[in-house]
């Protein structure tokens, strides 16, 4: 169920981003960020009225700290996207995550399914005409998603204690306030724009709403590496999105790029291992 949960949210975060990136033109990279974080939050305060359950200072500080990491990452994310197409933009930013999954391996076997996963990350990054014309700019904003997606899955684990829908619905609470400054800096009043707050909706729902509650239960299950691992799967599910929504054309190439992530990921999740249970007081070691 983990499993099921965290692919899910790729699914749902893909469809998502390729379809915000159409708003760019008229929101900018902020802008859109603004309506994803602020709608998801509004959702997720309503479905899961988080005020419900106690709520102590620590907690409420790793919390915050999980929101603006959110928010950060969304933000240099979609900044990458007015310059990278997605599948580039993805498979770059996930050099953040697959470092966390090497650092946090301990068998020889996570360095097979990790090599095979950055194989395929290497061929997105660097196939046919994508080479020496990547935006560096753009490249830069993605390596430094990649820092923040690294550090929310170390602050969403650090939650692992908490309701997932209570910590889920106030951090995106959190990232929404540290978002909406940048959006009305550079959206201004078409924030306000019926038209332009439907189709937000829809983003907030699929981006934000959806796939950050189901990571959160993912988060909850799962060991650390093996999350980062199986993210492996997003750039491919990105590039697709982003030949459905955005008509970007797939090469052979990447076709095969796709496969080894998809190899990568299912290698992954059929080798890992169950944890051990707790040693009853009393009971033989």
């Amino acid at each position: 169920m983990p499993i099921l949960a965290l692919m899910g949210s790729m699914a749902s975060v893909c469809l998502g981003n390729s379809f915000a990136k159409t708003l760019f033109p008229v929101l900018g990279a902020a802008g859109t960020v603004t309506y994803r974080v602020s709608i998801g939050a509004a959702i997720l305060l309503a479905f899961w009225r988080p005020w419900r359950l106690h709520l102590g200072r620590a907690d409420a500080g790793r919390i915050a700290l999980y929101g603006v990491t959110l928010a950060s990452m969304n933000l240099l994310f979609y900044l990458s996207l007015q310059r990278l197409p997605i599948g580039i933009a993805i498979a770059i930013e996930f050099t953040g995550p697959l470092v966390l999954a090497v650092l946090l391996s301990r068998r020889a076997l996570d360095f097979v399914w990790i090599g095979l996963a950055v194989a395929g990350l290497l061929m997105l990054t660097v196939a046919d005409k994508a080479v020496g014309h990547v935006d560096h700019l753009g490249a830069a904003y993605a390596l430094a998603a990649g820092v923040c997606w690294a550090l929310y899955i170390l602050t969403g684990k650090n939650l692992g204690g908490l309701d997932a829908g209570q910590a889920t619905s106030l951090g995106m609470t959190v990232g929404a306030l540290f978002a909406l400054p940048f959006g009305v800096a550079q959206a201004g009043s078409s924030l306000l724009s019926p038209s332009l707050m439907l189709a937000g909706l829809g983003i907030g729902v699929l981006s934000s709403a959806i796939p950050y509650s189901l990571e959160m239960v993912a988060l909850k299950h799962l060991p650390g590496k093996t999350f980062s691992v199986l993210l492996s799967l997003e750039p491919a599910i990105g590039a697709l999105a982003g030949a459905i929504v955005l008509h970007e054309q797939l090469t052979g190439r990447q076709w095969v790029a796709i496969l080894a992530i998809i190899a990568a990921s299912a290698g992954c999740a059929l080798t890992v291992r169950a944890p051990k249970p707790p040693v009853e007081p009393g009971a033989a070691a």
